[in-house]
């Protein structure tokens, strides 16, 4: 299996869309946000923080939901077919297809993370450093699973518009571009049972010096259950066509 997933890793690393958009799009905000946008002098340095790990989290959303349009695309050539003959089980093709979508989180989250400490000036103590991009690398889950589902239920041309509008949806209703304290009340108690914002706070918490809350834990793992069984589903519909 783990021949399959450096297979998938080398093709989701050579896809220049997903290297400019999936890792180029979210440094680029963080830089506009923080500096041009903000005026002469750029940003305080709680902001600087806050839109990193917000910004941080986007890009590894995005990398994570867009794992499902890679499947979609299999599922349209064939690659799945081919799968389905080799000694590789389906589980082993979805864990399999999960773990690629985790490693290919990662350049997005370093891209931002580094942006933030050289160019932004963003200083921590090593540890904290580490356990955010632990903490981002490990909240993506629910996200490689929402879009592995989509990939296995949907075609290839909605599989992309899908995951495109999961992922501005969560982002911007979870606050990744702008803090939900700026939200109207009613949104932002929407926005607190969202995963995107769980998942901002997970890293939140690690700059402000703490542990993330039992009720940011709760809620992930709720959305990680929900994705996972919707996953499930869409692969069984999907075996019983392909």
């Amino acid at each position: 299996m783990l021949d399959y997933v450096r297979l998938e890793v080398r093709r989701t690393l050579r896809d220049r869309g997903f290297v400019i958009f999936g890792i180029g799009m979210p440094v680029l905000m963080y830089v506009l946000m923080t500096n041009i946008g903000a005026g002469p002098g750029g940003a305080g340095m709680a902001w600087k923080t806050a839109s990193m790990v917000g910004m941080a989290a986007y890009g590894a959303l995005g990398a994570a939901i867009g794992t499902g349009t890679g499947v979609a695309e299999d599922k349209q050539l064939g690659w799945l077919r081919q799968l389905r003959i080799t000694p590789l089980s389906p589980v082993r093709v979805v864990v399999g297809r999960g773990l690629t979508g985790s490693v290919t989180v990662l350049p997005a989250i370093a891209s931002v993370l580094l942006v933030g400490a050289l160019v932004n000036g963003v200083r921590m103590p090593a540890w904290q450093w580490a356990a955010l991009a632990g903490l981002l690398w490990i909240g993506t889950a629910p996200f490689t699973l929402l879009g592995l589902g989509n990939g296995y239920r949907l075609s290839a041309q909605s599989t992309g518009m899908v995951n495109t509008g999961c992922m501005l949806l969560l982002s911007i209703i979870g606050g990744l571009w702008f803090p939900a304290e700026l939200f109207p009340g009613w949104l932002r108690s929407l926005s607190s049972w969202t995963p995107g914002n769980r998942f901002a706070e997970l890293g939140q918490s690690v700059t402000q010096g703490s542990a993330p809350g039992l009720g940011t834990v709760a809620v992930l793992a709720a959305w990680l259950a929900l994705f996972g069984g919707y996953a499930v589903y869409a692969y069984r519909r999907a075996a019983r066509t392909v």
